[in-house]
């Protein structure tokens, strides 16, 4: 009897602890509370960073990010220009899917249907923002409006406007007049704060302040080092310009080049010795006064204890020339310093934080990387391909190709912002990137031109090998490649 009663006793205890443990269990899942995206994107820079190697720029905040995060050493855009790589990565979808090819185009007036990387999240019932430039705007003109904003995509907008806007009769420019098309540059009178960026991090972090009680999708967009480059000069100071080092090319670098490669899209700009210490030398200021900005927004993470349940993202649109191969500048090219763009993703919790990985990325990839790791499900037709094995292990292999395009003549930039586009006219150049080469296709068929570059033995791509008889099977196989992601994606 005695046994009986120490059974049912024991029975009594077991259904306990499995009651509480469900309770215990289910209390858990009720507070696990899912990450939160803060998506910070800079404008026209490339990877001048401490963090990417860059022995002369100043990156402190953006390093500590990367030291928290996985770094993507070779991330690349979809289109080296301001409105189609923002469309792109913000739809994730290729230009030729938004038909967005230049910076006047809304991917709406095509796609109307279109659900962007933030309307997911707003769709799974997260607060969606934005602050400063995502989609595209004119820079500096359009600053503090919304510029080719996509109004469906956010349901709190901030246009920040600061003394930068009012300073441009101070600009220096090498075309007197024209800022945001040709490289200017300013020493600002003044503070930190009242700059364009400074004030947009404050008024990110209002938001943060105001919603941290709910998930949110916040995403801040950074105008500097877009030229104007415009910072104070306290940054200024920090790069005496006699030390700046100046890009030189190799004698006869030009001479295996098609001409497409190298035409006017690409911003070149006969800058003397001096003009290119001031220009660079006004980039990287703009850049340290970025880092600090982006520092700004890291550190209200901390303070309001949303570091742990945050994952961050930082990239730039594209990259940027600064007089590589014979005196470009800028932008528009296919070349590496102008598809290159930096990427940093930190999750919280990951294991290999500090960590680069060599896989090859896409800018499309951030669009089903957030799917992924927040657990919401992203449109099928995405061409892009989750990160989160190479988050989770910097070794994991990658897709192992990026596509990156442009176009050259005919009327890229003539259409009216939110109506149809006429046919562009001109033709259009494709760069597939692999592990091992760059394969840059001109025109129909390569009809305009042709360019293979081995990244093992010729980083810088000085060498075109596109008529080196023993490639001729090389290319072969990466049109086939090329062809074949292009056609999947249409």
């Amino acid at each position: 009897m005695l046994t009986n009663l120490v059974r049912r006793l024991a029975r009594s205890i077991t259904i306990v602890a499995l009651l509480l443990g469900l309770f215990s269990q289910a209390a858990g899942e009720e507070t696990k509370k899912p990450y939160n995206v803060l998506l910070i994107a800079s404008d026209d820079l490339n990877n001048s960073l401490g963090c990417y190697g860059h022995a002369t720029v100043k990156s402190p905040r953006i390093d500590e990010l990367a030291a928290r995060g996985t770094r993507f050493d070779r991330a690349y855009c979809q289109f080296p220009l301001c409105n189609p790589s923002r469309s792109s990565f913000l739809t994730g979808l290729r230009p030729d899917q938004t038909t967005v090819h230049d910076n006047a185009r809304k991917f709406r007036s095509e796609r109307p249907d279109i659900v962007t990387l933030p309307q997911m999240f707003m769709n799974a019932g997260y607060y969606v923002a934005r602050v400063g430039k995502l989609y595209h705007y004119g820079v500096p003109l359009q600053i503090g409006t919304s510029g080719l904003d996509d109004e469906p995509s956010w349901q709190q907008v901030v246009n920040p406007r600061g003394r930068d806007r009012d300073d441009e009769p101070k600009i220096f420019s090498l075309v007197p007049g024209q800022f945001g098309g040709t490289p200017s540059w300013l020493a600002a009178e003044g503070t930190d704060d009242e700059q364009t960026d400074a004030i947009g991090a404050a008024e990110a972090i209002k938001l943060l302040e105001a919603n941290k009680e709910k998930p949110f999708f916040l995403a801040v967009g950074f105008y500097r080092p877009h030229t104007p480059y415009v910072a104070p000069k306290s940054y200024f100071e920090k790069y005496p310009a006699d030390k700046i080092p100046i890009v030189t090319t190799p004698e006869g670098d030009r001479r295996d080049i098609p001409e497409p490669a190298v035409s006017q899209h690409s911003a070149r700009h006969n800058m003397n010795e001096k003009l290119q210490r001031e220009a660079t030398q006004a980039y990287f200021a703009s850049i340290t006064f970025m880092d600090q900005q982006v520092g700004k927004l890291l550190d209200a993470l901390d303070r309001l204890k949303l570091r742990d349940n945050t994952i961050v993202v930082f990239l730039s649109d594209h990259g940027y020339h600064l007089g590589e191969h014979g005196g470009l500048w800028q932008k528009q090219s296919l070349f590496e310093e102008s598809a290159r763009v930096p990427l940093i993703i930190s999750v919280p919790g990951q294991k290999h934080a500090g960590e680069g990985t060599a896989a090859v990325a896409e800018l499309i990839d951030i669009y089903p990387t957030l799917a992924d790791l927040c657990g919401l499900k992203a449109p099928a037709n995405l061409p892009g391909q989750s990160l989160r094995p190479q988050i989770e292990d910097p070794q994991a292999p990658g897709k192992g190709f990026a596509i990156t395009q442009v176009r050259r003549g005919g009327n890229p930039g003539g259409a009216k912002a939110g109506k149809k586009n006429p046919p562009a006219g001109g033709f259009a150049g494709y760069s597939l990137r692999t592990d091992k080469y760059r394969l840059t296709i001109w025109g129909e068929e390569g009809a305009k031109g042709l360019e293979l570059y081995d990244h093992q033995t010729d980083p810088q791509e000085y060498t075109n090998l596109a008529s080196d008889p023993s490639k001729a099977e090389t290319i072969t196989e990466l049109k086939a490649l090329l062809a074949k992601h292009l056609s999947a994606a249409k």
